[in-house]
């Protein structure tokens, strides 16, 4: 690989991946940048592609202020932080990294199940706090068997069902079309899909059609007693629904691994027991990351060296 290859990457995701394009291609960190503009106008003509991730990709004003970008390799499953359309029109091509992680996001989302159930965070707070000397911890709600409703049928919807099945859970979905190799119970709308199971999981790509797919009115359905489980994308749910929701009572709990504005998280949820947060991390694992770095390497290797693209989206 020639080295002159300038590559930008546009935050920080991966120590890894970051030394790995090192040794291959001549690496812009955007972030270390003090004026992205400046930055811009001075080396726009060398950047022949972008990297980037679940929190910053490639939209349409960067695609333009890059003349000669040929390709935007994501250190993600979602594109959604990346212009499609821009780059379908530029010929751009575009990869993401499916299927490595599935196993780590579908493990995740039964942690997360787990955890509101069971409270085992609560839980560890009251050992540590030394509160089980004053009495016993109050009993909780049993997971196995459960009705577990899954937004989306894909490789992670399809994973989360594969695990939850082993805890002898009902499994029903909702996708835009029923899907023919599955005995799993088919719902033609997430709101009835929602009034038909305990704990709801949303596992399918954040597009145009599906931000706020769990609005007031899915979250009503699931009710009191039900379970919201976010391993998706943080637009996926309207947040100060859910928000308020939680709050009044109307929501039995949250697992939720994304928000709508990261890092930010509304505080309103920090004193509530029925809600575990965590930080973004479905695919947090060394293995994964690892697998997923040499992915977006090999899709850029590919590419310059005129080769099938291993993870193509555009």
């Amino acid at each position: 690989m020639e080295a002159a290859i300038g590559v930008l990457m546009v935050c920080p995701m991966s120590l890894y991946l970051e030394q790995e394009l090192d040794k291959r291609f001549k690496l812009f960190r955007f972030w270390t940048q003090p004026s992205r503009q400046e930055f811009l106008k001075n080396h726009a003509e060398s950047i022949r592609a972008v990297v980037g991730n679940a929190t910053a990709g490639a939209d349409a004003e960067l695609i333009d202020a890059l003349p000669k970008l040929e390709i935007v390799s994501s250190f993600s499953v979602g594109v959604d932080k990346i212009d499609l359309n821009k780059c379908k029109k530029k010929g751009i091509r575009v990869t993401n990294t499916p299927d490595v992680l599935t196993e780590d996001v579908a493990d995740l989302a039964i942690g997360l199940m787990l955890a509101v159930l069971r409270r085992i965070c609560e839980c560890d707070k009251y050992v540590r706090k030394g509160m089980w000397k004053m009495g016993d911890f109050k009993l909780t709600t049993k997971f196995s068997g459960k009705t577990v409703g899954i937004i989306g049928l894909g490789r992670i919807g399809l994973a989360v069902a594969k695990r939850a099945e082993a805890f002898d859970c009902p499994i029903s979905y909702y996708s835009r079309s029923k899907k023919p190799n599955t005995n799993y119970k088919y719902h033609s709308s997430v709101v009835d899909l929602a009034s038909n199971c305990d704990i709801l999981v949303v596992a399918c790509a954040l597009t145009p059609e599906t931000r706020h797919i769990v609005n007031r009115e899915v979250i009503d359905a699931l009710g009191p007693k039900g379970v919201l489980i976010n391993v998706g994308r943080g637009p996926h749910v309207d947040e100060p629904e859910l928000v308020s929701a939680l709050v009044e009572g109307r929501l039995g709990g949250a697992g939720l691994d994304v928000f709508e504005q990261e890092p930010e998280v509304p505080e309103q949820l920090f004193g509530l027991d029925n809600v575990v947060l965590l930080p973004h991390v479905g695919s947090g694992t060394v293995e994964t990351r690892e697998v997923m770095a040499d992915l977006v390497i090999q899709n850029l290797e590919a590419h310059f060296l005129n080769k099938p693209l291993l993870t193509p989206v555009v």
